[in-house]
């Protein structure tokens, strides 16, 4: 059910929608839904100088985690091609690393 033709399999759209596309949304959307939630319950954003010598807070070290996943993912497809998961691996310790140290 799971196979990588399942979930590349075009949804029948008038998008090229599939269920890689899918989660990538519901993967942004969910992330900034809860850090706004996260906002609401403790405000202030608890901004700090981290290692990159920006003082950000956690909407500015989420913006970072996006945009250097982003840059990781097109980096490992320009390098290895499929499948992603080294490139997965990478942006997750990216995304630690930016929201302990960044």
């Amino acid at each position: 059910m799971f196979s990588a033709d399942w979930w590349q399999q075009p949804l029948g759209s008038w998008m090229a929608w599939n269920r890689v596309t899918i989660a990538f949304f519901v993967y942004v959307f969910g992330s900034i839904l809860a850090m706004g939630i996260w906002e609401y319950f403790e405000p202030g954003g608890s901004p700090r100088r981290g290692i990159f010598h920006l003082e950000t807070t956690r909407g500015d070290r989420l913006f970072m985690t996006h945009l250097g996943t982003a840059f990781i993912f097109l980096g490992w497809l320009a390098l290895f091609g499929t499948p992603l998961w080294g490139a997965l691996v990478i942006a997750i310790l990216w995304a630690v690393f930016v929201f302990r140290w960044g």
